[in-house]
């Protein structure tokens, strides 16, 4: 479900190009060693490390110029990459799932109790998004869910082609310090995803005060390519929760 008929037609001749496999298997490679890469997404280009290793992830992270205090969301292949990483997927997530993944569409949930990654100062919450991108979706099931983060540095423009994400991250070492790019093509950004938060406290609607481990009404915590009413008649039609107050504006979240 999408609500911008350019970018329905970008998903579709996406889904008509040829993955390569060796440029899928080396990036997969480079990630499984702890690098760093530049990858599309059906938004904008990401730069994202395995979400396990948290040495990568702060590399990922200084390599962004951002904080702990904006951890990045994972990007996943499928629901079932969420076993283990999320504590659970309320009526509302799931309805929003079944209807908008792949897709344009990050939800904050609540994080497994025993989660082990370290993705910054999460508040016990995890951003999980399946990307409507078949280079990136292959290149998930190889090396398992990924944090990902807008390949541009903090306060530039996200970059929706491969040139610009390179030349927004270059680099000439060799082995893990190395940024590889998996070009994919342009992609249809600059529009974000849009994010939904299903948790009570810091990220949901409840404010600091709430608990982060129960399920909550959902709420938008940034516009993005989804609109609010196309979310609210997939929820209405499920008999799920329907959308909390509106926050409007932009969320502190990355875009890709």
């Amino acid at each position: 479900m999408t609500e911008q008929p350019d970018h329905d037609a970008w998903t579709t001749r996406a889904r008509r190009r040829p993955t390569p496999p060796r440029a899928v298997e080396r990036a997969a490679a480079h990630v499984r060693g702890g690098g760093l890469l530049v990858l599309p997404t059906d938004t904008v280009y990401g730069i994202g490390a395995l979400a396990s290793d948290a040495g990568a992830v702060a590399r990922l992270l200084a390599a962004k110029g951002r904080g702990r205090r904006m951890p990045p969301p994972v990007l996943v292949a499928g629901v079932d990459q969420l076993d283990g990483v999320v504590a659970d997927i309320p009526s509302a997530a799931r309805a929003l799932i079944e209807s908008c993944w792949p897709g344009a569409l990050t939800l904050v949930l609540t994080a497994a109790p025993r989660l082990s990654w370290d993705l910054g100062e999460t508040g016990g919450t995890i951003a999980v998004r399946m990307p409507d991108h078949p280079l990136t979706l292959a290149l998930l099931r190889a090396t398992g869910p990924m944090a990902v983060t807008s390949a541009n540095r903090t306060g530039r423009p996200p970059t929706t082609d491969a040139a610009s994400a390179r030349a927004a991250f270059p680099s000439s070492d060799d082995g893990p310090g190395q940024i590889l790019v998996l070009d994919g093509g342009p992609t249809p950004g600059p529009v974000p995803s849009t994010i939904v938060s299903l948790v009570v406290g810091p990220a949901g609607p409840a404010g600091p005060a709430g608990p982060a481990d129960h399920a909550a009404a959902p709420v938008v915590l940034r516009d993005g390519v989804l609109s609010r009413a196309a979310l609210a008649a997939v929820l209405r039609a499920a008999g799920a929760p329907p959308l909390a107050g509106a926050t409007g504006g932009e969320h502190g979240g990355p875009r890709a």
